[in-house]
Parts: structure tokens; sequence; C-alpha cells
């Protein structure tokens, strides 16, 4: 256990209570995977001087709709009167950007800094916060990631935020455009602003 919890941003609000719900929803990979980012997030903010809490509970939760039905995001992304366009991509835009939506519904968290980087973690964005990089960068370095060139990704990272958003959003589209897969929009724009911004 920890002796943390996310009152700061819910007041009340039961982190033992939320771990019981997401390991009863999600495989046991993509639950320990969310208490790894979850780690690193606080960590990365503490290093940087970022809001630890807000890191650690967006870490906490970035994949918490990550294993929903299709059907299901569809279904948010018209009641929530979200970009139809996202109905052109799937769940790898779908569990952020729609995932944030179901969040607020499902757990009454508002917090739009903690929200955004749930909404951001994987497509990025060209107005990121220091919560947004941290848990973007979380999500790619976290201790169990291993794939070629994550070693040079934890030291983009432990150069500066913006180094780390710039070496993982690079890597990204090497990696979308050698397996041939659609670029959501938003990541190209991401990566045209941050690959100037750090230190590559």
């Amino acid at each position: 256990m920890t002796d943390f919890n996310y009152d700061s941003i819910k007041p009340g609000f039961d982190r033992d209570k939320l771990l019981t719900s997401m390991k009863s929803q999600l495989s046991d990979f993509r639950y320990k995977h969310c208490l790894r980012v979850e780690k690193v997030s606080r960590g990365l903010a503490a290093q940087y001087n970022v809001d630890v809490d807000k890191a650690g509970l967006a870490g906490l939760l970035h994949d918490y709709a990550k294993e929903r039905p299709a059907d299901e995001f569809k279904a948010a992304i018209k009641s929530h009167n979200l970009n139809r366009d996202l109905l052109n991509y799937g769940n790898g835009i779908w569990h952020g950007i729609v995932g944030a939506e179901i969040i607020k519904d499902e757990l009454g968290i508002y917090d739009e800094d903690v929200l955004n980087a749930i909404r951001r973690h994987t497509v990025g964005s060209t107005r990121m916060t220091g919560v947004d990089k941290c848990v973007f960068i979380a999500d790619f370095i976290e201790p169990k990631r291993d794939f070629p060139g994550v070693d040079d990704a934890r030291k983009a990272a432990d150069t500066s935020l913006n180094t780390g958003v710039a070496f993982e959003l690079k890597h990204t589209i090497e990696h979308l455009v050698d397996n041939n897969r659609t670029i959501y929009p938003v990541t190209f724009e991401s990566y045209n602003y941050w690959i100037t911004k750090g230190e590559l």
C-alpha cells in the first residue's frame, strides 16, 4: 500500500476502492501497467517540479477504459458529442480521448489537468502541460517496457520532459509508418511542434 491518496483532486477520493474496481475490470497485465505508470509519472513530476498528485492520478487512470468494447466507445463518442471523425479510428486513440469522458461519468473526476493528460497520453498535443508530459513519457518508459530504443527513451526523459516527449513522438510515428498504420492528425501536429523543443 502507498501513503498517498488523491484528496487534493477529489475530496474523499478512495484510491483503494478505485484499485479494487480497476482490478476487477482490467487484465492483470493492464492493471499492473497502470500501477507502474502511476509510480513513474509521480517520479517524473517530482523530478521536474510538476504537480505530483495530478500526474500520479492521470498515470493510474490513463488506461482505465483500455479494455472496453468498441461499441461502448462509439456510444460515448455520440453521447458526449465528440468529434465524429473519432469513429474512423480505434482503441489506440479512443481509450485516451473517449476514456476521459468515461472516467468523468464513472468516477466523477472533473479535473481538466488530469483528464487532459489521459486524453493526450497516446496522441500528444501542441499544448501539453507538465502533467501531460509526465504521463505521456511514463507510459512509454515504465520498467516493464522492452523494445528497441527504450533505454534511449529513458535517457531522453532524464534529459528533460521536452526531450522525452520529442523522442517518443518520433519513435511512435516511425513505428506507425513502418507498420502501414493510419496516423491520427494530432500526432503529426504534436511531432512537428515538439521535435524542435527537445534535445535530440
